[in-house]
């Protein structure tokens, strides 16, 4: 009786952990692509993202935390300029670089996060002109441990990381368009 328990039980966590680590894996590799149309200028729209120092008008994490304190270093707009964070009492830490610019068509970042976990995901930002407008396409890019994706994946961090890049580009387009 006490074999067929412990073999019961066994199977079940051999089972339980073979399904944890088959979702954690999933998430080694997160990319996640968002866009919106903006009824500006080309040159309008592609500075907004461009200079640093506009950041704070559009981005997600100033709106969910107003205390954020930040500062941009180097030269704005251009290759090696960076904007550092330092949020949530300290609990959020960590700065973007522009990694490329290609006029009115991309602007790539890398983002060095500290805190509350240590990550280095990129954005793409490409630039395309519609009939309807500027269209945005931001390009999200993390690649992860198999053990940070297992945390990502128990605490939904991709969904969050979805909506908050939406919550950017919504941004993005409402602080533009004014």
């Amino acid at each position: 009786m006490k074999k067929k328990m412990f073999l019961a039980i066994s199977t079940v966590l051999i089972v339980l952990i073979a399904v944890c680590l088959y979702k954690a894996n999933q998430l080694t590799s997160i990319q996640i692509i968002k866009s919106v149309k903006i009824s500006r200028p080309q040159k309008e729209v592609f500075d907004m993202v461009r200079y640093l120092n506009n950041f704070p008008k559009w981005s997600p994490f100033i709106a969910q935390d107003p205390s954020l304190k930040y500062e941009v270093k180097g030269n704005d707009g251009f290759v090696g300029a960076q904007y550092h964070w330092n949020g949530n009492k300290g609990n959020d830490l960590g700065y973007q670089e522009i990694m490329e610019v290609d006029t009115f068509r991309l602007v790539r970042m890398k983002c060095t996060i500290q805190k509350p976990f240590v990550a280095q995901p990129t954005f793409d930002y490409h630039f395309t002109e519609t009939p309807d407008g500027i269209e945005v396409t931001q390009d999200f890019r993390l690649q992860s441990s198999l053990v940070s994706a297992f945390f990502l994946w128990v605490f939904g961090a991709k969904a969050e990381m979805e909506k908050t890049n939406q919550q950017g580009l919504d941004l993005l387009k409402k602080v533009t368009e004014k």
